[in-house]
């Protein structure tokens, strides 16, 4: 009997184990990552609609996910006529709201002069681009005609949205430094449990709108001059090129925290930072705002001070509540010798919380996405 008791105790811990095991973290050796991320997105599999995939320590995926990807639907958009539809817009429109499947709009080659905005009717949609001829999605908005939120060339209000392969861009002027007004943004993402792969974000003050939400970016190439990635989101940030166009002065993030208890927040790890002008990392948009950067080559152009003080709320800089890290950065622009005092310096064991998939949950709905050919 007690040999019996002895077992079970044993076969329970086993069980247990998994789910309390350490999360996972992001290597420190970049030719890993790729390896990383497939072991903490699993390929979604599906067997004659028995869904039992797991990922991360045998948690199971979202079951309002596991239905969705048990019910795809493919819609073609191509310029030449010979798709389903001629235009993003009208794809879009063809979804039904309160749709519980998941809509792949695969968008062919080409430039689509569109304003878009997924609403948050249609979850479970796809953006999937012709990898070999990658479809430019853009429109000139700004914050002077349609305000800063309503300017994006592309805004998804929804759940569970993915991009692949996909070029955003806002190709309203270069601003003159009013300021007012000049905000123009090429991607808004408002909705939940959203990853973009190996897209483009081009635009100049206020390019990515990352609003709210938790939502990973892989492989991406974000470019712009001042708070070119801005919001309240809950993102990870993996192998993306970050590139600031401004002659002058550059903000790269504008983090909008407004309390500690939140737990929004930007990651950057194993990302490339390059710049034409004085560049910071980020100014406070609100009260306290988060922002790591690990593993992170940072050009000659970044400024020595590392972060500004710009729009700062004084309030925040006596309560020390900001949240401005980094953590093993390279290159010319990662020496700390010279930071504000207000910059944290994060060691192995402060690091550990924004160093792996649980960060943004991504083990309860991140799965690769579909691997279409022509």
């Amino acid at each position: 009997m007690a040999l019996k008791v002895i077992s079970l105790v044993i076969l329970a811990v086993q069980l247990i184990t998994p789910i309390l095991a350490k999360p996972n973290l992001i290597p420190s050796d970049e030719s890993k990552l790729d390896d990383w991320i497939d072991h903490n997105m699993k390929v979604y599999e599906k067997d004659k609609g028995n869904v039992s995939e797991t990922i991360n320590n045998k948690v199971t995926l979202d079951k309002v996910l596991t239905a969705a990807e048990n019910a795809v639907k493919i819609v073609k958009v191509r310029k030449d006529g010979k798709g389903d539809f001629e235009t993003i817009t009208d794809a879009v429109k063809s979804i039904p709201s309160g749709n519980t499947g998941r809509v792949i709009v695969w968008i062919g080659g080409g430039v689509y002069r569109e304003h878009i905005t997924v609403d948050r009717s249609k979850s479970f949609v796809t953006f999937y681009g012709d990898e070999d001829n990658v479809p430019v999605i853009t429109f000139d908005g700004t914050a002077q005609k349609f305000g800063t939120w309503n300017s994006a060339t592309v805004a998804v209000e929804s759940h569970y949205f993915v991009a692949a392969n996909i070029a955003f861009v806002n190709s309203a002027p270069k601003p003159k430094g009013k300021l007012n007004g000049e905000q123009a943004v090429a991607l808004r993402i408002s909705g939940d449990k959203a990853a973009f792969h190996n897209c483009k974000f081009i635009g100049f003050q206020d390019t990515l709108c990352d609003d709210k939400g938790r939502h990973l970016f892989r492989d991406c190439y974000i470019e712009g001059t001042v708070d070119f990635i801005f919001g309240n989101g809950q993102s990870l940030y993996l192998n993306t090129t970050i590139r600031s166009v401004a002659k002058q002065t550059g903000v790269i993030t504008a983090q909008a925290r407004t309390m500690v208890s939140e737990n929004s927040g930007f990651t950057f790890v194993h990302c490339k930072i390059i710049a034409e002008g004085d560049t910071y990392l980020g100014r406070a948009w609100k009260d306290m705002p988060r922002v790591i950067f690990a593993y992170t080559y940072m050009g000659p152009h970044i400024d020595v001070n590392g972060w500004s003080n710009g729009m700062w709320p004084i309030q925040a800089l006596a309560k020390k509540d900001v949240y401005y890290g980094e953590y093993k950065c390279m290159g010319p622009g990662a020496n700390t010798s010279g930071r504000v005092k207000y910059a944290k310096m994060l060691t192995d064991e402060e690091i550990k919380p924004f160093m792996s998939m649980t960060f943004i949950q991504g083990n309860k709905w991140l799965i690769q996405p579909p691997n279409l050919k022509r």
